[in-house]
């Protein structure tokens, strides 16, 4: 064990709870402890207690208790370990080393340390002055603002051949420092170190406590060999064991920011300044196994947004198979392509953040990005020809490491091959506007030729539409404003996820609301969850708001379901919300759906909860798949064998619509422990 118990009493012995706090909350005296807001939850009035004497903080309103170190791991992400050494760093408290080895390479490396932050003050000093102009003209051309290069640390390093080995010389560091640092070049071929960046815009990249570990470097000049430039290989920095922005991006996902992976350092910059504050990039390779790992102990799912061209696409399927044998049970990756030609930055400056979450939004899971690559462009008219698809996806499933992870996708691939190429009879033929079947798979006419799959840049030309919706796209189809992606069907275009605010307020949503109005005490255990639910419509955007602040003022304590029936919905209609929840009444088309009901047995309550959040989620999923592969079906720059592949991923995703419709008859079943008849789902 690094830290003893003696170390740590001493560690919370010299930083008082409400210091430590204090740099959180905005605390105030009551008596003998000290009260404020909750930093784990919206409220108005303070339920959050700090008491230095006893050496604990108590939060009544989500129930967490603790101390200074699992305060910071609860309100900063980090692990025990991170934890004990920032606070270390706050008491001047010196860290035991494990042994006189360790002691000195902590010390080597610290030394290390300062060499990086003196280099990294010298780029970003030249940034500022004369010597930066065509530094500063090519940030302000990417619209990179000066509040953006001090918030990222950027700099610039002279074209001359020795500046910054003169300018840290002079501070009295050791060129051998400078050497292993990763800021000379140095060798025995060459008779003068010299420095490694030059007429580089410089991009700092840190560690998990901000400090600068490496730098990257884009050129200026055109006619330079290498565009990028990382630092090598040092004690401090290993390429393939960081992320740029990993700090900052810890945070913003554990305050519920989507995590974000994109593929450069401008490209992070862009999507921060966005509003996206947890993305990060890797460091000029292909993401690695390390960095997957780091991924995912910030998010379960996070959201690669890869280039929209060709080689996005393969940057995208690599990630995919290298994530592939490392699956475990809710941990996966989802996968946004771009708009052809664009990247995250040209999207950012071009579009806003609208079209960002348009994409982001659009996302899809590894399972579908690994069946869209086998069928793409593929045709599969022959028994032959199917039976090699089966045995390349059995071969991708057979190297998931995860056995129960292994088994799923087994059967979910399985399933979606049966759905594929199942007799007309059995599957029921697409009836779009513009398409017609004859004959079995494989061997389909269309009036329409149909596009490859997936599509590849959903743009605002509309081009992916079918003819009659050509040069409409949204605005035409629904009357909605353009946008990143195109309505290819009146059917996906009247969908909720389409219409947006014109839209009804969905069934589903209705009971959501309906459930936390009758149940408050549901918020305890799944705020976070109510919090990033994605409702369609505005009117359930609000009352959500409205739910959740009337929880947090007034029905905190209620723990169980023994709060008076009604209480919530009185103090919301007092609030001025009576109009939403009458149209919210309307949207509810039985009363059959038990557990939603106030009365409802606890049990019967998280069960029909579950089961409403579930269907919610995997149904919006499906809706964007929807629109992807009718996008899909409309293009008109492919031949017949894309065709085929297309019609079996629409024919696929209305199945599994259908499939969702039908569990969701179920929820009407729950209700056994309040004396109604549950059904199996």
């Amino acid at each position: 064990m690094r830290f003893t118990p003696q170390f740590l009493d001493e560690l919370r012995a010299r930083l008082p709870v409400s210091e430590v706090v204090g740099k959180r909350v905005k605390l105030k005296k009551a008596g003998r402890e000290w009260k404020g807001l909750s930093p784990f939850q919206q409220e108005k009035s303070p339920s959050f207690t700090v008491n230095d004497q006893k050496g604990f903080y108590h939060d009544f309103s989500s129930g967490k208790h603790g101390d200074i170190i699992s305060f910071l791991m609860e309100t900063e992400g980090l692990g025990f370990t991170e934890a004990v050494e920032r606070l270390a760093a706050m008491a001047g408290l010196p860290l035991p080393a494990a042994t006189p080895d360790a002691a000195r390479h902590e010390q080597r490396r610290k030394t290390l340390h300062d060499v990086m932050e003196c280099a990294a003050k010298f780029f970003a000093d030249t940034l500022a002055s004369r010597h930066g102009a065509k530094a500063r003209g090519y940030l302000g051309d990417r619209a990179i603002s000066p509040a953006t290069q001090l918030q990222f640390r950027l700099g610039y390093a002279p074209a001359e051949r020795f500046a910054l080995k003169e300018h840290l010389g002079a501070q009295g560091v050791p060129v051998e420092d400078m050497v292993e640092a990763g800021l000379l070049v140095a060798g025995d071929d060459i008779p003068v170190p010299y420095d490694r960046f030059r007429d580089r815009v410089m991009f700092p990249i840190t560690d998990l406590r901000g400090r600068v570990i490496a730098f990257g470097g884009r050129a200026l000049e055109k006619d330079v060999a290498a565009k990028y430039m990382n630092s090598p290989e040092t004690p401090l920095f290993h390429k393939g064991d960081n992320l740029y922005n990993h700090a900052p991006a810890r945070l913003a996902t554990h305050n519920g920011s989507p995590l974000i992976v994109v593929e450069g350092y401008v490209d992070v910059i862009a999507m921060v300044t966005s509003g996206f504050a947890a993305t990060v990039a890797p460091l000029g390779t292909a993401l690695t196994e390390n960095q997957l790992a780091l991924l995912w102990k910030m998010a379960d799912e996070p959201i690669l947004c890869f280039d929209g061209d060709k080689a996005g696409q393969k940057a995208a399927y690599r990630a995919a198979d290298m994530a592939l044998p490392h699956l475990k049970p809710g941990k996966s990756l989802r996968f946004a392509l771009l708009p052809e030609g664009q990247d995250p930055d040209d999207l950012a400056r071009t579009s806003g953040r609208g079209a960002i979450e348009e994409v982001i939004s659009a996302a899809r899971g590894l399972a579908d990005m690994i069946w869209s690559r086998e069928i793409e462009g593929g045709t599969f008219a022959t028994p032959e020809r199917r039976a090699a698809l089966e045995a390349r996806i059995a071969e991708l499933a057979t190297g998931i490491r995860d056995e129960v992870v292994r088994r799923y996708y087994r059967q979910h691939l399985a399933e979606r091959l049966q759905r594929a190429f199942a007799p007309e009879t059995a599957r029921g033929a697409y009836s779009g506007t513009a398409y017609t079947r004859t004959g079995n798979f494989g061997r389909e006419s269309l009036r329409e030729s149909p596009g490859r799959f997936p599509p590849r840049t959903p743009g605002a030309s509309g081009r992916f539409a079918p003819r009659g919706l050509r040069g409409q796209g949204i605005t035409g189809a629904a009357g909605l404003p353009r946008g990143p992606y195109q309505a290819a069907s009146a059917q996906l275009a009247a969908s909720p996820i389409m219409r947006g605010q014109r839209s009804a307020l969905s069934r589903r949503e209705a009971l959501i609301l309906q459930c936390l109005i009758n149940h408050p005490w549901l918020l305890h255990e799944h705020l976070e969850e109510v919090a990033a639910l994605e409702l369609a419509h505005p009117e359930a955007h609000k009352l959500r708001a409205g739910i959740i602040a009337a929880f947090a003022n007034d029905h905190h304590q209620a723990s169980e379901p023994t709060e008076p029936a009604g209480k919530m919905r009185a103090d919301l209609e007092a609030g001025g919300f009576s109009p939403i929840l009458q149209r919210l009444d309307r949207a509810i088309t039985t009363g059959a759906v038990w557990g939603a009901r106030s009365g409802a047995a606890r049990e019967d309550v998280l069960s029909t909860w579950h089961q409403l959040v579930a269907l919610h989620r995997q149904w919006h999923s499906l809706l964007r798949e929807l629109k992807d592969a009718e996008l899909a079906l409309g293009q008109e720059e492919s031949g017949q064998e894309s065709g085929e592949a297309n019609l079996a991923w629409l024919r696929d995703v209305k199945a599994r619509m259908a499939e969702v419709d039908g569990t969701e008859a179920l929820i009407e079943g729950f209700g056994e422990l309040s004396g109604r008849f549950q059904r199996s789902v």
